[in-house]
């Protein structure tokens, strides 16, 4: 059964709307994203770059943190899109995050002449850190 349930177009053009509205005045490098959640709302994102650079954040992240913002925590899939002829995959930070919400979430690349891949985030991030591994605390330390 595929999760998507449909949803692949929809969730794709909210993450080129949001990627127009990206900030990136230092490196130009536009990047959108998109959530799809388990109840079919979709929420974009779009990169933020800060003169500060650590502080800037992915759009991957904005998406995410705008879902779960608005109460939608059950994340299905995320859509990234970039300008480039390379795929934009998300980096290790987004990944992290990524993994609080379940490695089944479907990841979908679009690059910027129109061509897709898809992965699951256990795919991405195999052996991911997660609340399970918060269970089994040692003691003592």
């Amino acid at each position: 059964m595929d999760l998507l349930n449909g949803y692949e177009e929809d969730l794709l053009a909210a993450a080129k709307e949001s990627k127009k509205k990206a900030y990136v005045p230092y490196s130009k490098f536009r990047v959108g994203a998109a959530v799809l959640a388990e109840d079919g709302k979709i929420f974009g994102g779009c990169n933020i770059e800060n003169a500060s650079y650590g502080a800037t954040n992915c759009a991957e992240r904005t998406a995410i943190f705008k879902s779960v913002s608005e109460g939608s925590v059950n994340i299905v899939a995320l859509a990234i899109v970039g300008d480039n002829e390379d795929f934009i995959y998300p980096c290790g930070i987004c990944r992290q995050v990524m993994a609080e919400f379940g490695e089944e979430i479907i990841v979908i690349l679009e690059n910027g002449e129109g061509k897709r891949k898809r992965h699951t985030l256990g795919e991405l991030l195999p052996h991911s850190f997660t609340n399970k591994d918060l269970k089994e605390v040692p003691r003592g330390i």
